[in-house]
């Protein structure tokens, strides 16, 4: 017996497809959503920052469980086994937020594909980071994985910022990165984000190799100078000032581009502000997490800053005020 494609489409039903017709989000919701899962990402990033610095990377000495096949810490496993457990909470309510966006972008009155891929993204990054972290763990934090587990925190934050910046575009406006303009102000755009990736992953370098192991006890670190990468950090963070002040200086007054590269310019003080407040304070905890939200929010601004000199953003609205005339 044949099965026509209506049949087959029937078999393959999934909760989804139920559900169309019968729910409708918004753009608002949507909009709400993805700047939660933004949001998220952040936080993900600080806990991480707050588990380094208290020392607390090795509270719960197992994975998947805390230890001795508990889930939770006990009392007597002290408040580093509290700090750990906690920032492993985070990730399942990062899955919850990142989930919501799925469903609110699958389900919008007009649909938009485009970020319901962006937001699967981020699910998958998440469970990625999950993985990484539980190897981290199991190999005693070798600073290595450490890296790579913030830096997989940083690719959430840039699917984030993504997901974040088509929510809040029209429909017909959504991006498409691989096209090329050929502007100064896009060539810029790409020195800048290559800059910000380079200066995460140093960073990550002057971490590793710096006094902030992540556990109370004596932990391998990074073969590295720590103050030659402190030196190679900040002279990617003048790099990455410089672009953006040549970006904001190109872009006309009152644009998303003057007002992003505006923003971001000020998020850039606030770090050199705080990075020159460590140097000078043997760099006390507080100012490490503070350096990592801020680091954070440099990186999403890199993100937003690419996005709008792309050419769905001013190219289009010059043209579409040409056709008007």
């Amino acid at each position: 017996m044949m099965v026509t494609t209506g049949s087959k489409r029937k078999l393959l039903r999934t909760p989804f497809s139920y559900l169309e017709g019968k729910i409708g989000f918004g753009c608002g919701a949507l909009r709400l959503a993805a700047v939660a899962a933004v949001a998220a990402s952040v936080a993900i990033v600080v806990g991480g920052g707050v588990v380094r610095v208290t020392g607390s990377g090795l509270g719960c000495p197992d994975w998947p469980t805390c230890a001795n096949g508990s889930l939770s810490p006990t009392p007597e496993m002290g408040i580093h086994a509290v700090v750990e457990f906690v920032n492993r909470l985070l990730t399942s309510v990062v899955c919850v937020v990142v989930g919501a966006l799925i469903v609110v972008a699958r389900l919008q009155r007009e649909p938009r594909p485009q970020i319901t891929r962006w937001a699967w993204a981020q699910f998958w990054v998440v469970v990625l980071n999950a993985a990484i972290g539980g190897l981290t763990v199991l190999a005693r934090l070798n600073p290595f994985l450490v890296a790579a587990h913030f830096l997989a925190a940083t690719l959430l934050l840039a699917a984030a910022a993504v997901t974040w910046d088509i929510a809040n575009r029209p429909h017909h406006d959504e991006i498409h990165p691989a096209i090329a303009d050929g502007t100064e102000q896009r060539r810029l755009a790409w020195v800048l984000v290559t800059a910000t990736t380079a200066l995460m992953i140093v960073g990550t370098a002057v971490t590793g190799a710096g006094p902030h192991a992540g556990d109370s006890s004596d932990v391998q670190r990074m073969p590295f100078d720590w103050a030659t990468m402190t030196w190679i950090h900040a002279v990617l963070a003048g790099a990455v000032v410089v672009t953006v002040a040549n970006i904001w200086r190109s872009s006309s007054p009152g644009t998303g581009l003057r007002v992003r590269t505006t923003w971001m310019l000020l998020v850039l003080t606030t770090q050199m502000g705080v990075g020159f407040a460590q140097s000078v304070t043997q760099l006390p905890n507080i100012l490490v997490v503070v350096h990592m939200l801020v680091a954070a929010l440099v990186f999403i601004g890199a993100i937003r800053v690419f996005l709008e000199t792309s050419p769905n953003s001013q190219p289009r609205r010059r043209q579409t005020a040409s056709r008007h005339l």
